[in-house]
């Protein structure tokens, strides 16, 4: 290590510790230990360009450990990324573009939102993933356009989560060699020494998932550092860890290599102490060297000339495959083609029962026409959820052009992935599982909510319906938990022309994810307006009276049987409204005017009826309405007979009916 590289990573944790001490709080040992690793990495080794965040084919550096934030901020700072100084010494304030955490969209740099463990790592594996398939559908002799590396910066405790299991195991099936994992392997978590509960050999762990391992024995050795990502570089055909052993808390005289350095400002005291260890200069605070400065300028300048060096690549690739340049301008657009939405096979069913599930299977076939950049799968449920892209082939080691990706029974790793292929850029990410199994799943579809991004979760066997299997698979609680996430779209039809409409939503939607709720059941083809559901609540059977005695308000596979009850109740003379209700926030969100046309505020007798726990649904109810729901888990019985039994069913909607209109 020469005196400038020393200089810069000192200004790196110096930067960190007196932003953590400024703060009061965060995290300043991790960015004390891993300074030396991070530097090696950003001067030497990653393709980016901080005048152009957003460069396609830049490496990707995801964080993984996301309490270390103080470690990416102040190299965003110091490459010039636009985070300045005053931001820095705002760290963990409000309105500041540096959180605890680092927060994608919020922070020019910031690849992906991470802070819970493990899910950086399974993002990572996504982006690693789309830059392979990328490159199968782009790439050509002379040109390739897309060739980049994905960095994953982990801790013991991404280490130790299950779901940086279940994505390194898939990442090595799938010998995703361009995936490149630097693990600050210092042996502290916050309890204290990783003796306490992880002493297993990660390495050999790894190894058995088809990694190549290597170990640094000295993390503030910048020629180790290097020597090992250059190994790891020419690897082709498997994913790499590199184990390097760092000391938490680096330069720290009292708390280095203790979980005293972990979470907490290491105080005024400390920190004097530690600049005099370092040979930083006790004042001022923030300070970073004219000649450090100078350096990171100079490897800006370097970083600048290869991305003009791709553009120019590109502006070639334009003139010699314009057809090819203008499919890449269709896939990260992000657009929906209008001919797929004038496409007649989506809104055209035959009149006869059909799952929502084969109706979506059905739809997927015609949506990956217009868009051949779809891609995703399921957790090992392709027969089940029918989500597979016939046609599209396997997205294997051996077959980068497929389409459908087997993730295998790996729902959390599976969930993170898809943020991970929706954050590269180029690709519409979907993936699917049964309802019940959301369950695992749940972090990484908060994150995608987070970060609002586009995808789509595919969730079949949706109620009690499912029957015979019975309360283990069977979803009670899960509608009101996926409601519960802001900016997540819950969409459930009620026949194939809504399962159509949901889909359109989902693709079209660019402000966050959506959830497919599908029925394992088959249900009747109902007089749906693809056009109706698209606003996400509509009239789907009128009262014929101009008076209105009660609305009946469902979802999904309960909008049959509320059509049966208003027929019953209508023959008795009441006047009766039916309102399929696809999608509870897509309708909140729809003008007033609209929802009043609807839902008017003058009829105040309303009931809503969904297979599932009825939190949430108040609102729309209001003070004098009704829910027919669940309030325990089901039974293995049929799927008929369970409904009939927990009251999902004609006569109890008719019944209850005629005690709010009385």
């Amino acid at each position: 290590m020469n005196a400038i590289e020393e200089k810069a990573i000192n200004a790196i944790r110096f930067l960190a510790v007196d932003a953590v001490e400024k703060a009061n709080s965060g995290h300043p040992g991790l960015p004390m230990g891993g300074a030396a690793m991070a530097y090696t990495l950003w001067s030497g080794f990653l393709k980016h360009c901080p005048e152009d965040p957003g460069w396609p084919d830049r490496d990707r550096f995801v964080l993984s450990a996301g309490h270390g934030s103080m470690l990416l901020y102040a190299l965003l700072h110091l490459f010039g990324y636009g985070l300045s100084m005053e931001e820095l010494k705002n760290f963990r304030q409000w309105g500041s573009k540096t959180p605890g955490h680092p927060e994608y969209g919020h922070t020019p740099g910031v690849e992906t939102t991470t802070g819970p463990l493990g899910q950086g790592f399974a993002n990572a594996v996504g982006m690693a993933i789309a830059e392979r398939r990328l490159a199968a559908e782009f790439n050509r002799e002379g040109y390739p356009l897309v060739d980049h590396h994905t960095y994953v910066y982990a801790g013991d405790g991404c280490m130790m989560e299950g779901i940086t299991s279940e994505a390194a195991s898939l990442a090595g099936h799938l010998q995703l060699a361009k995936l490149i994992c630097l693990y600050d392997d210092n042996d502290i978590t916050i309890d204290g020494s990783t003796d306490l509960a992880f002493t297993e050999d990660t390495g050999k762990r790894f190894e058995a998932y088809g990694w190549q391992v290597l170990k640094v024995e000295e993390g503030n050795r910048v020629e180790l550092l290097t020597e090992a990502i250059a190994e790891a570089k020419q690897e082709v055909n498997r994913p790499s860890l590199l184990m390097v052993k760092t000391k938490i808390g680096y330069g720290s005289p009292n708390k280095q290599g203790t979980a005293d350095a972990h979470g907490a400002p290491l105080g005024k005291e400390e920190v004097a102490l530690t600049r005099e260890n370092l040979g930083w200069p006790a004042e001022p605070t923030f300070y970073v060297p004219p000649e450090v400065n100078e350096h990171f300028a100079k490897i800006g300048e370097i970083l600048t000339a290869k991305k003009e060096e791709w553009s120019a690549l590109f502006a070639d690739y334009r003139r010699e495959y314009l057809e090819m340049a203008e499919q890449w301008d269709s896939w990260f657009s992000g657009q929906v083609p209008e001919e797929l939405v004038e496409d007649s096979r989506l809104w055209q069913f035959e009149d006869k029962p059909l799952a929502t599930r084969a109706a979506s299977g059905q739809v997927m076939q015609v949506l990956a026409e217009h868009l051949p950049n779809m891609i995703g799968g399921s957790a090992d449920l392709n027969a089940s959820t029918k989500t597979y892209l016939k046609g599209f082939g396997d997205f294997q080691a051996d077959n980068i052009s497929g389409s459908n990706i087997n993730f295998g029974v790996r729902e959390h790793a599976m969930g993170a992935i898809l943020s991970g292929l929706s954050l590269h850029g180029g690709l519409r990410p979907f993936g699917s599982t049964f309802l019940v199994f959301f369950d695992y799943m749940k972090p990484a579809v908060r994150l995608a909510s987070m970060m609002q991004l586009p995808v789509t979760f595919v969730y079949t066997h949706d109620s009690v319906a499912v029957g015979e299997d019975g309360p283990t698979h069977q979803p009670v609680e899960h509608l009101a938990n996926l409601r519960s996430i802001p900016h997540l779209h819950v969409l459930r039809p009620a026949d194939g022309v809504e399962t159509s409409a949901a889909w359109l939503h989902a693709l079209q939607r660019r402000c966050g994810p959506s959830a497919l709720i599908l029925s394992r059941q088959k249900l009747p083809q109902l007089s749906s307006s693809g056009k109706g559901a698209l606003k996400g609540g509509y009239v789907i059977g009128s009262e014929k009276s101009s008076g209105l005695d009660l609305i009946l308000i469902a979802s999904g596979s309960e909008v049959s049987p509320a059509l049966k009850a208003q027929e019953k109740l209508q023959d008795e003379g009441y006047s009766v409204r039916v309102v399929s209700m696809i999608s509870r926030e897509l309708f909140l969100a729809q003008e007033e005017d609209y929802r009043e046309e609807v839902l008017p505020a003058a009829a105040e007798k309303r009931i809503v009826i969904e297979a599932a726990l009825p939190m949430g649904w108040e609102d729309i109810t209001g003070s004098k309405g009704a829910i027919i729901g669940l309030d325990d888990f089901g039974a293995s019985a049929p799927g008929d007979l369970v409904l009939e039994k927990r009251g999902i069913c004609v006569e109890n909607i008719v019944n209850k009916a005629k005690e709010i209109i009385a």
